[in-house]
């Protein structure tokens, strides 16, 4: 990785000079800054030129200070996608992107990426990952951190370290072996600090072998004294829960004001129970901090301005193309409709073959382009599957069929029904009152879904917030009318009441109460055109860690009464059309922050909705919009399959782009995908008497399959193109290779189809005749190619000694002997072999 070492920021200031300042504060002062100054920003101290630091979540997008559709954000594919490519260059320029919003909306520190590993694919927050594999993890990640940074804001890998689940994640203790915890989770973190300088790293909620991760060792070794971290540990959000962790390397904790630290640590350091060497310690990381992003008078930032810019929109596009992965391209057998010649595989279409085409599914219409939780952005817009196909095929009929329904809970009103009584234009209106029913602030607003996190609204002063909109239907019958919120509301209609109705918190966590609370809904009839007024009122609790924050959705229910007629009407598009297009997913219940899945099956009746409309159609596309493995049973039944994971706002566009050839799908897989739910050989997310064993030790993901002997649905590495491919042959500089050495592999390729294309080259190793336990294979170095067709190429992979290398007791250990290097295009596609000999 030598292009993110060469891209790291010019040296800081002498840390004489931070000394002089840090020498200026009182302990009061210092201690101040070791705590947030309310939910996203850090204390400002003017007496010494420090300005506040501003942070946002940013695995996907960087929402900024205020989570409001009035201030929209780029929203980018899900890491999945992003590991999907297995592209470091998109990854950079990934973090590049992410940058250039956040100094568009102030903000010095990127809460991101998120690279806990997908050890078990019904964890939570699957989605915001890159893989079951450190390798590619951890050169995604370093590559992100690397784009982050080279712009001028701190990039913040989390969650460090074990958070690979969400079920009691505040409390679980994970227990895990030296080994693994080296090998895969702490490996997973290493090349994001040691070779990209990451200049902050996350702490996360749970123990590890017993100790809380806010008061864990392991945040001073490997991080500090093996890494060379020189940068700040903050706190996931309300992760410091007692003053012993002040002890420890653990140097911010958010949010504020409140924490555990604050006038207690003021008082255990002046009764001498605290050393004042650890609050300067801390201090110090704050201040070198402040000054790489440009927050402290008198130093220069690390990068002024940004130096790596481009089109943001253009790139999300790109690099959802670079992630959707093709696992299943069938030759055409039949026709559905009239158009289309037999003999050719599925997908790209031929767009003057096509006169009609089916788009069928609620996620076609309704697309995730994101996963749920603390790290939602909004969009300015999100182009849809059915929008992306309908623009890119203006010569044919395209109809759209519901066919089954995926939504669970109030979905928001859309802009286009609502009106804003204040003003006239689209949208609601919001108020603040108070106890007695005064007005204390309004906001108009675009949106029915609203979250205040952070910012302005005087929540802590009001007694009731007050939405208001008038709401014109766009069909004639029974809607079911609500409200998504923890807490006591009201619903008017026309100004009658016709709901009053309290829901509990669905659970403490914060992703799950807050990010996904419970909903209630009232059924009323409505006409087509005729407008109704629409008044919900809810009562403001305040109290606890989301003192001062607030969430509540307007919308509707779906309506689930006739499922067999959506089927039915989908199945009679279909049969009439060319071609059809499933696009099935999952909801914010299956996949979010907050809570781990409890089925990989697709919601709702949507396996069976693509059955049906395979069998009357055997040119039916199916696209799959989630973010991490679900089952599709029906995969031998259908022509083409897209894993396409959560696209970000130019999804249907890149898509289309795919569907019709003007792309070719990059992606391969990063994580498995499961035949079934009994084949996963790791699904251990929830905690037994508060603890996770990670038993299996080093055998996650692809490792675990290769050692179980079980075939998945689509292994690990897999993915098709538009083209075909030859692995011709491999040299390699050495023969043998001893520790802090490096092999470089030479490995022609060639393109052997009809058109441009490009592919994944991945190295795997093995041992057969290892004196200690071993994965029957594993990744250790890869690159992606691309070629014009007939043509030939040399790609250069380099594989570090320390890819042979094993975690013992102490320290790095290297078996000597010969290890089997298999080069191909999947963990179990590997034409090519050659041998290296480890020395000791």
């Amino acid at each position: 990785m030598t292009d993110l070492q060469a891209s790291a920021p010019a040296a800081d200031s002498a840390t004489g000079e931070l000394e002089a300042l840090l020498a200026r504060l009182t302990l009061e002062e210092k201690v101040l800054l070791l705590t947030g100054h309310d939910f996203w920003a850090s204390w400002p101290l003017p007496s010494i030129g420090l300005r506040r630091l501003l942070f946002s979540d940013g695995p996907s997008g960087v929402r900024g200070e205020v989570w409001d559709e009035r201030h929209p954000s780029l929203n980018l594919p899900s890491a999945t996608a992003l590991g999907a490519s297995w592209n470091t260059a998109i990854a950079r320029r990934y973090g590049n992107a992410a940058a250039v919003e956040a100094r568009r909306k102030g903000v010095d520190v990127v809460l991101g990426p998120t690279i806990n590993l997908h050890r078990s694919p019904f964890g939570g927050r699957h989605f915001e990952c890159f893989s079951e594999d450190p390798l590619l993890t951890a050169d995604l990640a370093a590559a992100y951190v690397t784009g982050v940074q080279e712009n001028g804001v701190a990039a913040t890998p989390k969650h460090y370290i074990a958070n690979d689940f969400e079920t009691d994640r505040f409390t679980v203790n994970v227990v895990v072996a030296d080994r693994p915890m080296r090998e895969l989770y702490l490996a997973a973190f290493e090349k994001a600090i040691v070779e990209a300088h990451a200049w902050a790293v996350m702490s996360s909620y749970n123990s590890v072998n017993g100790a809380t991760v806010t008061e864990n060792d392991l945040l001073e070794t490997p991080l500090n004294s093996e890494w060379g971290f020189d940068g700040i540990v903050v706190s996931d959000w309300t992760a410091v829960r007692s003053l012993n962790s002040a002890r420890f390397s653990q140097d911010l904790a958010m949010p504020g004001p409140q924490g555990p630290w604050g006038e207690a640590l003021v008082a255990a350091v002046r009764a001498g129970e605290i050393d004042e060497s650890h609050v300067d310690r801390k201090v110090l990381r704050i201040l070198k901090l402040a000054e790489r992003v440009g927050a402290l008078d008198g130093f220069e930032a690390a990068v002024p301005e940004p130096v790596r810019v481009e089109d943001g929109v253009a790139f999300v596009r790109e690099a959802e193309i670079a992630g959707t992965v093709l696992v299943k391209n069938a030759e055409r057998t039949g026709t559905g409709g009239t158009g289309g010649a037999a003999g050719a595989a599925e997908l790209p279409w031929s767009p003057s073959e096509l006169s009609s085409v089916a788009v069928i599914g609620h996620n076609a219409r309704f697309a995730r382009s994101q996963g749920g939780g603390s790290a939602t952005v909004l969009p300015e817009y999100v182009v849809s599957p059915l929008a992306g196909i309908t623009a890119a095929l203006p010569d044919a009929t395209v109809t759209y069929s519901v066919g089954a329904v995926v939504q669970e809970g109030i979905a928001e009103l859309p802009l286009s029904t609502i009106t804003n009584p204040a003003t006239g234009e689209p949208g609601a209106l919001v108020r603040f009152l108070d106890a007695s029913g005064a007005e204390l602030a309004r906001e108009n607003r675009r949106a029915t879904a609203l979250v205040w996190f952070g910012g302005d609204a005087p929540i802590t002063a009001s007694s009731v917030v007050e939405f208001t909109t008038r709401y014109t239907p766009e069909e004639t019958g029974e809607i079911l009318l609500g409200f998504a919120a923890a807490g006591n509301g009201r619903i008017y209609v026309n100004d009658d009441l016709l709901l009053e109705q309290h829901l509990d918190s669905l659970g403490t966590d914060l992703g799950a109460a807050f990010i996904s609370p419970p909903t209630h809904s009232i059924a009323l009839t409505v006409t087509a055109g005729e407008p109704i007024d629409v008044r919900i009122e809810f009562d403001i609790v305040q109290g606890g860690p989301l003192s001062g924050a607030l969430s509540i959705t307007v919308g509707i229910e779906p309506d689930q009464s006739n499922p067999d007629a959506l089927i039915a009407e989908a199945v009679a598009a279909a049969k009439a059309a060319d071609v059809a297009v499933v696009v099935v997913g999952t909801n914010a219940k299956v996949e979010s922050e907050g809570f781990d899945r409890t089925s990989l099956a697709l919601p709702g009746r949507q396996d069976e909705l693509v059955r049906a409309v395979a069998a009357v159609n055997p040119r039916t596309v199916v696209i799959v919009n989630s973010g991490s493995p679900v089952l599709l049973p029906w995969r031998d039944e259908v022509s083409a399959i897209l894993l396409s994971w959560f696209g970000g706002q130019e999804y249907g566009d890149a898509l289309a782009d795919i569907l019709t050839g003007t792309a070719e799908p990059g992606g391969r897989l990063p994580t498995t995908w499961p035949k079934t739910e009994a084949d996963v050989p790791v699904l251990d997310v929830t905690p037994v008497d508060g603890v996770v064993r990670y038993d299996e030790g080093i055998h996650i993901g692809y490792r675990a399959w290769l050692k179980a002997g079980t075939e998945p649905a689509y292994e690990f590495g897999f993915g098709l193109g538009y083209t075909t491919w030859s692995l011709d042959d491999v040299t390699r500089d050495a023969p043998t290779i001893a520790a802090d050495e490096t092999l470089t592999l030479e490995i022609g390729v060639t393109n052997t189809g009809g058109r441009r294309g490009s592919q994944v080259v991945q190295v795997y190793a093995s041992r057969a005749d290892s004196a200690i336990d071993r994965p029957v294979r594993w990744l250790v170095g890869f690159t992606t190619v691309s070629a014009d067709p007939g043509h030939s190429v040399v790609t250069t992979i380099a594989v570090p000694a320390r890819a042979f290398a094993d975690w013992a007791e102490e320290g790095w250990h290297y078996e000597p002997g010969s290890f089997t290097l298999q080069i191909g295009t999947s963990v179990t596609d590997l034409p090519l072999t050659t041998d290296i000999e480890v020395t000791a």
